[in-house]
């Protein structure tokens, strides 16, 4: 992957004659875009400035017509009443919950996200994350440590008299196996209900499928095209179901749709995997589910104070643990930056934007 290479915008042409594209913070995984794209809108990196942001923003404030941002920087009514040019915000993430959408709309402003660029990486990361939970790949790991040899003996011996017997009888070698890494279970024949069926739910899906899970849903409204049952509140969903997997963007309806009534609808033997936005699931009522045995085990890719991780959390062999990295793929990055420009050359072009995100 190329090193961060935008252009700047040009000193010798009067800002106002010039639209521009404004980043505020430096990118993080961004290619070099096309050399023919830099005449259609030099770059201006307010990171580079001497000037404070608000003193920034009014010097070019006539000129900027695009923002680009990543996920953690808030565009709010703050931001856009400083840039009354803006036409568009493109986001590099799928959720847009870090946008004042209704602002947007409000003022005439565009948004695009990029579209279905992380969809199979993030479907993957989702299995990956329930299938460590069921069959306990973590935690294996950690015993398969020289540490912990005590441990693996016991786990590939069966029969260890000093660590497990009951009375005069030798336990068996499943029981060790449970009595070291708790019960484990298969993937085939689950019950997994998705709550989001979009691009990437229905990726989830479709690699559930094929590992013969039984698929459900629930969603903003009912996929007629679909032959998966489809169940219009997540209560529901959770009671005829053996796994949920999150896979919804954060709006006002969906924070903390996961709490303690659909946990307890999951019930004990129910595994959670969240793969959209921490603050979809209580997350203090969840980890009191895991930590009592209410819920088998979760997968967590998102946190709801991220970078922040509930310190009960890092001792429970029943969790995986992933810090916000599912697009995080070589693939995934040249997938965003395709879409990053086809979205900025359609805009700059007066053309449709590929991937519009529209208000609901």
């Amino acid at each position: 992957m190329t090193g961060l290479q935008f252009c700047d915008a040009k000193d010798d042409v009067p800002s106002e004659e010039l639209p521009h594209l404004l980043l505020i913070h430096p990118p993080s995984s961004f290619t070099r875009f096309p050399p023919e794209l830099c005449a259609k809108f030099p770059v201006l990196k307010a990171w580079e400035s001497p000037l404070p942001l608000d003193q920034f923003l009014s010097t070019h404030a006539g000129s900027i017509q695009a923002l680009l941002v990543r996920g953690y920087l808030m565009v709010n009514a703050d931001i856009l009443e400083q840039l009354p040019a803006l036409k568009l915000v493109l986001t590099i993430s799928v959720g847009v919950n870090h946008i004042d959408m209704a602002e947007c709309r409000r003022r005439g402003i565009s948004v695009a996200n990029v579209g279905n660029a992380y969809s199979e990486d993030v479907a993957d990361i989702a299995v990956g994350l329930y299938i460590d939970v069921l069959r306990k790949l973590s935690a294996a790991d950690r015993i398969a440590q020289p540490a912990n040899s005590a441990l693996y003996a016991m786990f590939i011996l069966g029969n260890m008299i000093e660590f497990i017997s009951k009375g005069t009888e030798f336990v068996s070698e499943g029981d060790c196996h449970e009595f070291v890494l708790g019960e484990i279970k298969m993937l085939g024949g689950k019950r997994v209900g998705i709550i989001g069926l979009g691009s990437i739910g229905s990726e989830v899906a479709k690699r559930l499928e094929a590992f013969g899970c039984i698929i459900s849903y629930n969603s903003r409204r009912e996929k007629p095209s679909l032959s998966y049952p489809f169940y219009p509140n997540v209560s529901e969903l959770a009671a005829n179901s053996d796994a949920l997997i999150i896979c919804c963007a954060l709006t006002d309806q969906t924070h903390h749709m996961i709490n303690k009534e659909v946990l307890a609808l999951l019930g004990r033997e129910g595994v959670i995997v969240n793969v959209g936005r921490g603050a979809i699931i209580d997350e203090k009522e969840l980890v009191k589910c895991l930590v009592s045995g209410e819920i088998r085990g979760a997968g967590f890719d998102v946190f709801e104070n991220e970078p922040q991780v509930p310190e009960e959390l890092f001792a429970l062999d029943n969790v995986v643990l992933s810090p916000h990295k599912a697009v995080s793929t070589l693939e995934s990055s040249q997938s965003m930056n395709e879409m990053m420009t086809a979205n900025l050359e359609a805009f700059f072009s007066n053309k449709p934007l590929v991937s519009p995100v529209m208000g609901e």
